[in-house]
């Protein structure tokens, strides 16, 4: 495909840009690949791309029911942070952040990356702590964050109340490298650059059924026909479970909606991201000028991506507490997104009970942050038909041996 550079630019400005090009090619389904990927969001795509660029692996398919990037992919909050506290969890979040500074350069497509910075508050005397030991493993794992005081908050944030009078703040983790991308244009960047490879991305195509011959996957049944493939890989989701029942088995997940809303334009006010755990709300401001406000996941199962009106109260009274200045803001819009909850809530890459069926699944309320590494490291596990170390830890095995990468406490709050 042709490059984009501000040459093209001017070069279509005296054309009436009459000469750019579709930036991905929509083919008609092959009879048989060597890769079908289920599942065309941010973690579909990426993991397509690393394969043909990484691999040399191009027979593959990105299969979509709906429209590319159109599920979770495009209904989240856009934060990328790889402060974790776990060793497995920080290193593929890690790789995950250093993708994405230089992801606009390695795909010719802006995805509009913004390290703006990431501050996650301390708002109790348990939470001061387990920040404080979050940002001494970061130090040990070489993941750049530091611990900061009430005072060094109010600089980075002068719209924040320090001193609210049920959650004052007490300090908070700063990871100064974390920030912002656009969703959509990681979703078309990856996009652009698989279909440049030689992978077919077929979109309105439905998976309805996984063919099998004895324990081994030979294909997928789809609304456009039957495909036959070598290797399968389910990436879809808060819809992993409806896949795995097809295939024959089950996942120790829970699907879920979560909610976010943004507001109407203001002027710029706030040029982080601020993530306050203990009332659950996190808030950005896009380049628009909406605040972006995002919280917990429901506290029940369901397939919804509309918003509710009591969750939405919850989060918002929530964050007008620490931050008065946005109480007489009104709400622009709303949706939902539906995340795939493990119980340790980390995310399970890896075989199945299938034999050639991949999984990838269960990135619950962090899927986002995570698509360069989730991708580098599936396409690993692809291409050499068994995970490798970056993948290895969050294999679904880890559930019956007992050995969780429990995230889910060391967020210092319920998800």
């Amino acid at each position: 495909m042709k490059r984009y550079s501000a040459f093209a630019i001017a070069r279509e400005a005296f054309r009436f840009h009459s000469g750019w090009e579709r930036a991905w090619k929509s083919p008609t389904p092959k009879a048989e690949y060597d890769v079908v990927i289920v599942g065309a969001g941010g973690h579909g795509l990426a993991t397509a791309y690393y394969l043909a660029k990484n691999h040399g692996i191009t027979n593959v398919a990105v299969l979509e029911k709906g429209w590319l990037g159109g599920g979770n992919t495009g209904r989240n909050t856009t934060i990328i942070r790889s402060n974790y506290l776990q060793d497995e969890s920080a290193a593929i979040f890690e790789l995950s952040r250093t993708l994405y500074e230089g992801l606009s350069q390695d795909l010719n497509y802006n995805i509009m990356f913004s390290p703006r910075g990431v501050l996650m508050l301390a708002q109790t005397e348990h939470e001061l702590r387990a920040w404080k030991r979050t940002s001494h493993a970061n130090r040990l794992a070489g993941i750049q964050s530091e611990m900061v005081t009430p005072k060094r908050i109010k600089e980075i944030v002068p719209i924040i109340e320090t001193d609210g009078p049920r959650y004052p703040v007490l300090g908070g983790l700063w990871q100064e490298r974390g920030g912002t991308a656009r969703h959509d244009a990681v979703a078309w960047g990856y996009a652009r650059g698989a279909s440049d490879r030689g992978v077919d991305i077929i979109q309105q195509c439905e998976v309805t059924g996984i063919d099998k011959t004895g324990a081994k996957v030979t294909g997928v049944q789809t609304s456009k026909g039957a495909i036959k493939c070598k290797q399968l890989c389910v990436v879809v989701a808060g819809s992993s479970g409806v896949l795995a029942d097809m295939a024959g088995f089950r996942l120790p997940v829970e699907s879920m909606a979560l909610q976010a809303l943004v507001s109407e334009p203001i002027k710029p006010v706030l040029d982080c991201v601020i993530m306050a755990n203990t009332v659950h709300g996190y808030l950005s401001q896009s380049d628009k000028g909406e605040l972006v406000i995002g919280g917990g996941s429901d506290g029940f199962n369901n397939y919804t991506q509309r918003g509710s009106f009591h969750h939405v109260e919850e989060t918002v009274r929530a964050l007008i507490e620490t931050f008065p200045v946005i109480s007489r803001l009104k709400q622009l819009r709303q949706w939902g997104g539906i995340v795939d909850m493990t119980g340790d809530r980390s995310p399970i890459i890896g075989k199945t009970p299938v034999e050639g069926m991949f999984i990838n699944c269960g990135w619950g309320t962090g899927g986002f942050k995570s698509i360069p590494g989730s991708g580098w490291a599936t396409a690993e596990m692809l291409a050499d038909g068994a995970p490798r170390d970056l993948a290895a830890p969050f294999s679904m095995d880890r559930f019956k041996e007992g050995r969780m990468i429990d995230e889910s406490v060391a967020a210092a709050v319920a998800h």
